[in-house]
Formats: structure tokens, C-alpha cells, sequence
């Protein structure tokens, strides 16, 4: 299992903020991360947030009352609102979540109490069904964007552009699922998938890189892009639906 770093300013911006939250509450915490992109290379000061979970252990409204407040001030230091929840939630969860689960197993730091998430069981069942209804999902959403879109190119960049992020967890799982342990960064996570599954995804690297330079592609470059992205995602659920449990 890699064992993710983090940076000395995501510290610093995040070290204020979790103070506040053991403030008075530290007896029912049980454990704080930081998860997320702030532990790869590919963690932007600028513009990207810093992730991070809590866990209780209880749920308690007066925690709730205590954190909200807390929002407004450290979203300005881009510090993200947190996941909050239980021991017994990650426990209950891991059928329903497991892609999510499997990369915050990827992806997390401990700055206080105990790791509950570095021996998670993610079972491979449950990760190729939550792999493979997240692609059928994904293709429609795909489709329907596109005829939604009758060509408006923002509404085009919105439905795959801008999304390209939300795909690098699931193609993680499927990385999983083919016998391989996935990388943290994007790029890398890409190139692996490329390698195991035979499907090409430089078309996932062209967005990903044009979302990083806020490109604005002319409508017709963006229906290219729209033919290859939904080929090479097609491809990738027909492998996932064929991967033996």
C-alpha cells in the first residue's frame, strides 16, 4: 500500500481548523484526516481544496452546532467542510461505498487519534457491482447532457470537462479489480488503466489536462471529444462487466 505524503502549507492551512474541532469535543473523536488531492502531486494551492474526514464516536448534534460555524471561515483558506461519521457508518458502508472507501484507503493522512482506514476489506463483489452500475450511470448521464446540451459548448464542457475528476476514483477501483494497486496520481491512474484494461485513454488525459488550463474548445472540438470520451468509457464498462468476481 502506498503511503501518501503531505505537504508542509496543506499542514499549516489545515493544523488552525482542526484545533477548533478538537476544541471541546475531543473526547468523542475519535480519529481526523486529510484525504483526498491534497496528498498528490497533483494538489494545486490555488485552486484546489483540502479534503478531510472525521470520525465520531457518536453522533452528536452539539458536534454538528460546533463545526458549522466553521465553514465560512476556513472555506476562505480553502479548507473543504468535512465527511463526518462513525466507526460503525465506515463498518455498515463498506458493501454500499466501496469505491469511495477503497480510495479514502488510498488516500488519507492521519493527524490525530487512530487509523480506522488503513485495513479496510474492500470486497471485490461489492467493487465491481459499484464499479459497473457507476459506468451505465455515467454513460447515460453522458447521452442525456449531450441532447440536453443542442450544442451550447457550456453546457458540453460541463458534462465531461469539468467532470474528468470525479472519474479518476472509479478508475481506480477498476485497477483494483484487474489484479493492480492503483497510483495516486491522476495521470498515472490513467496510464495504469491504459496498460491492464488494453483501452486507449488519452482522450481522459487531452480533458483532464484542458480542465487544468481551463481551455475553451470550440463546439466542434468538444463533440470530438464527446465520440472518443463515451467510446473509451463504453469499453471500460464492457471490461468491468466481464472482470470474474
Amino acid at each position: 500500500m502506498s503511503n501518501p505524503s503531505v505537504r508542509e502549507e496543506v499542514i499549516q492551512k489545515f493544523t488552525p481548523f482542526k484545533e477548533e474541532v478538537l476544541s471541546g469535543h475531543q473526547s468523542n473523536i475519535h480519529s481526523i484526516y486529510i484525504t483526498g488531492s491534497a496528498l498528490t502531486e497533483d494538489f494545486n494551492s490555488k485552486i484546489s481544496d483540502i479534503n478531510s474526514i472525521i470520525v465520531l464516536h457518536r453522533m452528536e448534534l452539539k458536534f454538528l452546532e460546533h463545526l458549522a460555524p466553521l465553514g465560512k471561515k476556513y472555506r476562505r483558506k480553502k479548507v473543504a467542510a468535512p465527511l463526518i461519521m462513525t466507526p460503525q457508518y465506515v463498518l455498515n458502508s463498506l458493501d454500499a461505498f466501496p469505491i469511495e472507501f477503497l480510495n479514502i484507503k488510498l488516500l488519507h493522512y492521519l493527524v490525530f487519534g487512530d487509523d480506522i482506514f488503513k485495513e479496510l476489506d474492500i470486497k471485490r463483489s461489492d467493487l465491481r457491482q459499484q464499479c459497473e452500475r457507476e459506468i451505465k450511470v455515467k454513460l447515460i448521464g453522458l447521452r442525456q447532457g449531450y441532447l440536453s446540451s443542442m450544442g451550447n459548448r457550456r453546457i458540453l464542457t460541463d458534462s465531461f470537462i469539468n467532470t474528468i475528476s470525479g472519474y479518476i476514483p472509479l478508475f481506480r477501483g477498476i485497477i483494483f479489480l484487474l489484479g493492480k494497486e492503483p497510483p495516486l496520481r491522476n495521470e498515472a491512474v490513467l496510464s495504469v488503466l491504459s496498460e491492464l484494461s488494453g483501452v486507449n485513454t488519452d482522450i481522459f488525459k487531452f480533458v483532464l489536462k484542458e480542465k487544468e488550463k481551463r481551455s475553451k474548445l470550440t463546439t466542434e472540438q468538444l463533440n470530438t471529444v464527446f465520440e472518443d470520451y463515451y467510446q473509451a468509457l463504453e469499453q471500460l464498462g464492457e471490461i468491468t462487466n466481464e472482470i470474474q468476481e
